[in-house]
């Protein structure tokens, strides 16, 4: 008997569950292993792909600011990050990566991309498309409806 359309979205639900829940507890160690919280992780996940405001980080993390200077502090302590001068505005300030900072994360996440870039091996570009598309539909249904819950709804 052919599985229904019906098992197979409830088998791919399922899979990103599990997919979800070992990112949470890959990054949970390796949180513990820099010896940062969750908020500033996810800080320095937005830090890996550019510098960022203030302002940026606290949307990013949900922090007040109080709270996201707070983070920059023990970020800025910890040697991970440094505040900077925009380049097109000096009165704006910018949190980057420092150069060790990009080394200790990438030490831990570097192997992971590495070896899973070999998944895409045998997928052709316009499967890669297509999965970049339902990832990027995907994170826009997710951040709909965190809005939603944040809104109180």
């Amino acid at each position: 008997m052919a599985r229904t359309r019906q098992a197979a979205m409830a088998d791919v639900g399922r899979a990103m569950q599990r997919y979800q829940r070992t990112v949470q507890s890959f990054d949970d160690a390796v949180a513990r292993r820099l010896g940062v919280g969750p908020a500033d992780m996810r800080c320095l996940d937005w830090l890996s792909e550019r510098p960022c405001t203030a302002g940026e980080i606290a949307a990013a993390t949900g922090l007040r600011p109080a709270a996201t200077t707070a983070l920059i502090d023990r970020l800025v302590d910890k040697g991970f990050v440094r505040r900077t001068a925009a380049p097109t505005d000096r009165r704006k300030v910018l949190v980057e990566l420092t150069e060790d900072g990009q080394q200790q994360v990438w030490s831990a996440y570097g192997p992971m991309v590495s070896e899973g870039q070999n998944l895409f091996d045998d997928r052709t570009i316009a499967e890669l498309d297509a999965l970049g598309e339902l990832l990027d539909s995907m994170s826009e249904l997710t951040e709909r409806h965190r809005t939603r819950v944040d809104a109180g709804e």
